[in-house]
């Protein structure tokens, strides 16, 4: 774990629902921070070993317990239904929260999703924020997040304190839904820079340069990206056995090209790059970091 300084804040009761490569160092901070913190994982062994990991914590079997008596519920879950599965029913977070407490949305999921259990918070008397994540799995284990929401101000200035545990940048973009298009804008971004990577590496090789020397003189120009910064020598190495998985960047451009067919907006790039990650799959690739797509290109120049 990081030896990332907490800003002081008053501690809250949270819970945390979903522990996976973001959600279990997320929920980590949250303890370290100070919070009392609750966890719920589907898989149960996951939340034991959560809390016996962090002294104090605790688990509970259902999202509905583990949200009882909470003022603020995250979550980070894998998709639209498994969003729905932990928020709504008999034993649904929902059902456990308290009036006035707060429902925090670390999932990429749809804008649409989002805007529905905002309506179904609201005839609960709770609040919702959809607040996506960038950043990664490094980022969550660091607490150097950075989280876009979608929702009302005010929620927003009481949950954002309590998420800068594991965050360097908490910001509010607009109402309910707008987390999850920034999220999309952000993907969208991704999707064209490491393509564009991936071809300027692939033609470097192929001409015979020094790639790692090429990327440390050209990082320091115009070119310069995270991506580049992050990924460029692994590219070169042909090695992606971590990061951001192409299974999940794959689901993530399903969600913009669908919005972008309801608001018209033209995504011919992201199109064409959802494809080629869809070739990378196909090679045995799906949990390959993003930055695989070069592979595609290695092996039709072979």
């Amino acid at each position: 774990m990081t030896n990332k300084q907490y800003e002081p804040v008053a501690p809250h009761r949270v819970a945390f629902l979903g522990l996976g490569v973001m959600g279990y160092p997320m929920a980590g901070h949250l303890k370290r921070a100070g919070h009392s913190v609750t966890v719920y994982n589907r898989t149960a062994a996951k939340a034991d070993q959560w809390a016996g990991e962090y002294p104090g914590g605790s688990a509970a079997p259902t999202p509905r317990q583990a949200a009882h008596e909470a003022d603020i519920v995250f979550a980070c879950v894998g998709n639209d239904d498994d969003l729905r599965s932990v928020v709504l029913g008999e034993h649904g977070a929902f059902a456990g929260m308290r009036p006035g407490s707060v429902f925090v949305d670390h999932t990429t999921a749809s804008a649409a999703v989002a805007r529905e259990l905002h309506a179904a918070a609201g005839s609960r008397g709770l609040d919702f924020v959809d607040a996506p994540v960038s950043g990664g799995q490094a980022g969550a284990v660091n607490g150097l997040l950075t989280v876009m929401c979608g929702g009302g101000q005010a929620v927003f200035d009481r949950i954002r304190p309590v998420a800068m545990a594991y965050s360097r940048a908490c910001t509010l973009v607009g109402g309910p839904g707008a987390g999850q298009l920034a999220k999309m804008v952000n993907q969208i971004c991704i999707a064209g820079l490491v393509q564009g990577l991936s071809e300027g590496i692939a033609f470097g090789l192929a001409a015979g340069l020094d790639m790692k020397l090429v990327l440390e003189v050209i990082g320091k120009g115009a070119a310069q990206s995270w991506q580049m910064d992050n990924r460029g020598t692994t590219m070169v190495d042909d090695r992606f056995d971590f990061g951001f998985a192409v299974d999940w960047m794959r689901k993530d451009l399903g969600l913009c090209l669908d919005e972008a067919t309801r608001n018209g907006a033209p995504l011919p790039v992201t199109a064409l790059v959802d494809q080629f990650y869809g070739d990378v799959q196909r090679m045995g690739g799906g949990r390959w970091d993003t930055s695989s797509l070069i592979r595609r290109l290695r092996r039709a120049a072979t």
